[in-house]
């Protein structure tokens, strides 16, 4: 008999022998017949608690304020939960006879884990709404704490948590959820998903650990982690978060940072915690000043942010959470509050730790040094963003107020040497580290795909350019002349002009005309301009768009009479100041300004809170700084860059469109109009070098932006993939009919189409995935490598199958709102202009950015020849060539001969931006190219016979010896125990049998460190 394709009962019984016999928990039998089934199992509850000394009055008493707190109507599953966590987080409050004191009846003996009863139970049926049965319950000292829906390999595991999430509903079981704290769902094929009471299908998590173990079914190791008696314990006392209404558990990195934080704090060590942007560093924060507090009665604990919005939020979720916090007003306030013995939590903005108008910084910290502040209890500092301003003044400040404090510090991006010797004196090394490329891969943020568009820019009217500046030079002298032409003869002037801006304006339209998650109002945008007044001109002309009232400008400005006292000319025109003060005078004349805040910053609240939960109705923000950190808005899906921007501030930029927020967002896009690319390679480049301070385990950041095309094709070849397997087994002629009869049945028989409502549901969410991905590359197709054939069939294609749901859906009366991605298809496929289109420039076909500079060595080429440029010839040519170019611009900017025709400066200054557009592209194109042969790792006329890296790796440190190289593998690969990794007596199994081929140890030893390396074997 097949063992492919087993029933979900073998993989049951499996699963109930692994608690048994791998973790210890006892069976408590089949409860599918069982008439008293509940979350408070009351006689294996008083077992355990008469177990533990309690009296028999204080168990009933136990017992009732359980049951109160597990069945209260008037509270939410979520209310419910949270008050019997409490109880069994904290123990409950019994009091048994008048006059005698209160003591606390523990639940759970968190201190010894062994010391509880584990059990579980399997087929338990659940009544008192409709009938449902999960597969197995998990019981601790009688108490429901976890459920696991299992499903056979060939059902998604998506199943399972539908049904869970379906069970919790009132017409359900919701009341039996009350107690619990995980929700799990797995498969064989799929492993182990896990979450808790509320949480969404597309927010339940996966474990990872000990990835290199590939012995067994992923489901049963990581039940085997999660469910082991200590970790269970602990994750429900540490790791169990209540979130302004969401229940949060952590994420296999938050819980491994914490972890070895806690290894820091034991030791009295600081350090810092470098969690990518978007991956959840707060809720680090939270957890960890908890488990700080509760386990150090004299700990302080005073959180410094440098965002209001951030410190606010740090208030609200440890107010959430039960833990008191004190927002302190300055730093001479949180001082004075740090002298006394509480409040125990605080938090405080750094900014607040300056002091205006010292002048001598070195003596004013020399003055703190002498006369530390004195303050009460052992003291922890969390730092947020701790590569910025706190490695600065203000950081030394607080170092020298608090020299006995430990500081720990978090950051979304890492430290590179030049903040190294600074963070090093005031935090130590990492504590632990979750690079970008990690939080892709575990799809705790999404991936992101780079893209370089230029626009060509030409003068318009020459003549009257010259008319122009002759008129208005009369009468100047050189001096004077010079100055005008510093105005005139910079490339900010030309990149800012307005017929430019004008493009990039109807670029930014067009895309939310044709992008997918943009016309469909789901998702919004950011542009980044270079300046205030760009910003000011930018949001201008998006006000005589359709934009206008759905566009904000969000810069450091707040307008102020005193700004234009002085730049009146007379000349009935504007300057840039005015220009500024002008926009923003019409922009807040409506607003009223709320209590404590300026016009200006209740603007940019209202502003912010629309683009974050209304995208229809804010669709763009125009930011020249701000937001660019810490600014989590979800529906942000593409970032438009019109300024010179480098390391941490890109990154952490880039990083605003890489938010989880429903299927239809894929990826966060970056839209470069500066020619980035070589800023964004040496970024990482310097990242993924020894230029990054890897102290204490820290990596490299390798940050992943997917090539657009390639991911494009991927994605439309898998959705008509999955569309064709799911109509295949439609009946020939495979007409109207015969998919009404497949996806319907008999549409006057509800039970026809209920049976057949998966297949529909499948149908309709495959169809929905083909058209985002059809219209995310439809424009391009050619590009995307696909044949003129093949374009004719492809789009008959998804015209087909958009015809097909439409049948089926007609047919069986359902209704499903995709008007907004067929509204665009038929924009993309009917009136498309490649016209208006910038020119896209992004040559990166078929590579991604990790490939293309990390795994190719560019990184480490790049990064060699930082500062010197030594060894690089282009490099040093390049170097020339932009120092003999700058010369002849200067010689011809001091010639005053020259303004006699200024169109020839312009012209001159426009034909320099091409030619290094040019130069741009093809720069793209070789390292492409270059990258392409590295990644390859063997050259066009490789033996078919190396068709593995193992193979070719062995091939070619034989010195070419094919014979040999093949014998090797087939040997090792016959003779290697499971495992052998790290076990001395399994390794030298592995090396005897080369010993025998090889007859040289030297060889021996060379050949099994390039085994030992790869994990083919």
């Amino acid at each position: 008999m097949s063992k492919v394709g087993q029933a979900e009962r073998v993989t049951q019984n499996r699963v109930i022998k692994l608690f048994q016999d791998q973790l210890g928990y006892a069976y408590l039998g089949e409860w599918s017949d069982r008439a008293s089934n509940s979350n408070l199992e009351e006689g294996l509850l008083t077992r355990y608690l008469t177990g533990r000394g309690y009296s028999s009055a204080q168990i009933s008493a136990t017992l009732y304020q359980l049951r109160l707190a597990a069945n209260d109507t008037k509270q939410s599953l979520y209310g419910r939960n949270k008050a019997v966590y409490s109880l069994l987080r904290y123990g409950v409050d019994v009091k048994v006879e008048a006059g005698k004191p209160t003591e606390k009846v523990h639940l759970i003996d968190w201190h010894n884990p062994q010391k509880n009863d584990f059990a579980v139970a399997e087929e338990v049926t659940l009544k008192g709404g409709l009938e449902r049965r999960p597969d197995i319950v998990l019981y601790v000292n009688g108490i429901a704490l976890g459920i696991l829906e299992l499903k056979n390999s060939r059902v998604s595991i998506g199943d399972g948590i539908r049904q869970n999430l379906s069970n919790q509903k009132p017409e359900f079981n919701e009341w039996f959820f009350s107690t619990i704290q995980f929700v799990f769902a797995g498969n064989d094929s799929e492993g182990l998903q896990y979450g808790s009471i509320g949480t969404e299908e597309k927010f339940f998590l996966k474990w990872k650990e000990d990835e290199a173990d590939n012995a067994g079914y992923k489901l049963d190791k990581y039940l085997e982690k999660m469910c082991a008696k200590d970790r269970l314990i602990e994750l429900l006392h540490d790791f169990v978060l209540f979130d302004g209404g969401v229940k949060k558990l952590p994420r296999v990195h938050q819980y491994f940072g914490i972890k070895a934080a806690q290894e820091h704090i034991r030791q009295r060590k600081g350090g810092i915690i470098w969690h990518t942007q978007g991956s959840g560093k707060s809720i680090v924060m939270v957890l960890l000043a908890k488990w700080i507090l509760e386990n150090n009665p004299n700990a302080r604990v005073a959180i410094i942010t440098d965002r209001d919005e951030l410190d606010k939020q740090i208030e609200r979720v440890f107010t959430d959470a039960g833990e008191p916090i004190k927002r302190t007003s300055s730093g001479r306030n949180l001082m004075g509050q740090l002298a006394q013995p509480t409040p125990r939590l605080l938090c405080s903005l750094v900014h607040k730790f300056g002091r205006q108008g010292v002048d001598d910084f070195d003596a004013f910290i020399k003055e703190l040094e002498s006369q530390p502040s004195k303050t009460v209890g052992e003291l922890y500092v969390f730092v947020d963003e701790c590569h910025r301003t706190q490695s600065g003044k203000l950081h030394r400040a607080m170092k020298a107020m608090m020299p006995n404090a430990i500081f720990v510090g978090f950051t979304g991006t890492p430290l590179l040497k030049k903040d190294k010797q600074t963070s090093m004196e005031i935090f130590g090394g990492y504590i632990h580290t979750y690079k970008f490329s990690e939080a892709v891969e575990d799809e705790v943020v999404l991936d992101l795909i780079y893209e370089a568009r230029d626009i060509d820019q030409r003068l318009g009217s020459e003549d009257k350019i010259d008319q122009w500046f002759e008129a208005k030079t009369k009468g100047l002298n050189d001096w004077q002349r010079d100055e005008l032409k510093k105005k005139w003869g910079t490339m900010q002037s030309v990149l800012s002009s307005r017929s430019r801006m004008d493009r990039v304006v109807s670029d930014v339209i067009f895309d939310f005309s044709v992008k997918p998650r943009l016309s469909s109002e789901r998702g919004n945008a950011i542009l980044v301009a270079s300046s205030i007044f760009e910003a000011c001109k930018y949001f201008a002309l998006f006000q005589k768009t359709p934009f206008k009232g759905k566009c904000a400008l969000i810069t450091s400005y707040n307008p102020n009479a005193q700004d234009v006292t002085k730049e009146e000319t007379g000349a009935n025109t504007e300057t840039d100041k005015q220009a500024i003060y002008s926009i923003y005078t019409e922009l807040l004349k409506d607003v009223d300004a709320k209590p404590g805040m300026t016009k200006t910053e209740t603007y940019e609240e209202w502003a912010k809170a629309l683009f974050s939960k209304e995208p229809a109705n804010m669709k763009l923000l125009i930011v020249v700084d701000k937001l660019l950190t810490g600014f989590d808005a979800p529906p942000c899906t593409y970032l438009y860059i019109d300024k010179s921007m480098q390391d941490h501030g890109l990154f952490q930029a880039i990083c605003r469109t890489n938010r989880l927020d429903g299927d239809d967002k894929d990826f966060g896009y970056i839209v470069d109009y500066k020619d980035l690319f070589k800023k964004v390679e040496n970024a990482i480049a310097v990242y993924s070098s020894d230029d990054l301070d890897d102290t204490d385990g820290g990596s490299d950041p390798n940050v992943l932006l997917q090539d657009r095309l390639k991911k494009g094709r991927e994605r439309l070849d898998v959705a008509l993939e999955a569309l064709a397997l799911l109509c295949e087994p439609v009946e020939p002629p495979k007409g109207e009919l015969e998919h009404i009869h497949y996806f319907c049945g008999n549409t006057e028989v509800p039970e026809d189409l209920q049976e057949r409502e998966p297949q529909r549901s499948a149908l309709y969410k495959a169809t929905a995935s083909l058209i985002r991905a059809y219209g995310n590359i439809a424009d391009e197709l050619e590009g995307a490598g696909y044949s003129a054939a093949d374009i004719v069939r492809i789009k008959g294609q998804v015209e087909q199958y958009v015809n097909v749901r439409e049948i089926i859906k007609k047919a069986s009366g359902e209704t499903l709102d995709l008007k907004a991605y067929e509204a665009d298809m038929r924009h993309l496929i009917d009136t498309y202009i490649e016209a208006d289109e910038p020119r896209k420039i992004s040559p990166f076909d078929n590579m991604s950015l990790v490939e293309l500079i990390v795994k190719t060595g560019i990184a480490d080429a790049i990064a060699s020849q930082l500062g010197g440029l030594k060894g690089n010839k282009d490099a040093i040519a390049e170097t020339i060539e932009n120092n003999v170019r700058s010369k002849i611009i200067k010689e011809h900017l001091n010639d005053p001969a020259y303004y006699e025709k200024i169109s020839v400066l312009l012209d001159e200054i426009i034909a320099d931006r091409k030619a290094k557009a040019i130069e741009y592209e093809e720069y793209l194109k070789r390292i492409a190219d270059i990258a392409r042969k590295a990644e390859a790792g063997q050259p066009d006329d490789t033996s078919e016979n190396l068709d593995t890296p193992g193979k070719r790796a062995l091939f070619n440190n034989l010195e070419n010896n094919e014979a040999l190289a093949l014998q090797i593998d087939a040997k090792v690969k016959d003779v290697r125990p499971h495992g052998w990794r790290g076990v001395q007596a399994k390794e030298r199994v592995i090396q005897a049998a080369l010993f025998e081929i090889l007859g040289d140890e030297a060889q021996v030893d060379k050949v099994f460190s390039i085994l030992k390396a790869n994990q083919e074997y």
